[in-house]
């Protein structure tokens, strides 16, 4: 294995590195949309899909890393010496994507519990404007029988 192949997986470390980042910003921003009053379901779609979209990057990322890891690995593991450098910077670089991965599993954990309050709050919200919406039509009802007056002289009997 030449040095590129080294290489190769430490861009690859760094640009996960990178993604994982903007997945925690995205994380943020829908932390911030759910905190909201008043939900806003378009840019809390946008934040979804755009987070989605960094997931799917990183996929391939790590489709990526394992073949060329796969193809390199003998060499890394019988020329340590050589490769000292390269093989402690990936370990620095794993250190931090594992951390950055536990994070994003809390922004997700704690974004879930957001969006089921939201949600929830949404369903009440409705069934108020449903059962406001029953007794308003109740009160209409009542309001106009109130001016009917029944015959009081009609001889109900044939």
């Amino acid at each position: 294995m030449n040095q590129s192949g080294a290489q190769i997986l430490l861009q690859s470390l760094e640009k996960k590195n990178q993604l994982l980042d903007l997945i925690i910003q995205q994380n943020g921003v829908q932390e911030t949309i759910l905190k909201q009053e008043d939900l806003d379901m378009d840019a809390f779609n946008e934040a979804i899909e755009q987070q989605g979209n960094y997931l799917e990057q990183l996929d391939l990322l790590d489709q990526g890393f394992e073949a060329v890891y796969e193809r390199v690995r003998g060499e890394l593991l019988q020329d340590k010496a050589r490769y000292h450098a390269e093989i402690a910077r990936m370990k620095e670089l794993i250190q931090q994507i594992t951390d950055k991965v536990v994070t994003i599993n809390a922004g997700n954990m704690r974004n879930k519990v957001l969006a089921e309050n939201q949600f929830n709050k949404k369903r009440v919200s409705i069934g108020t404007g449903a059962s406001q919406n029953k007794a308003a039509r109740n009160y209409y009802k009542n309001m106009n029988n109130l001016n009917y007056v029944s015959p009081q002289f009609y001889d109900s009997k044939k």
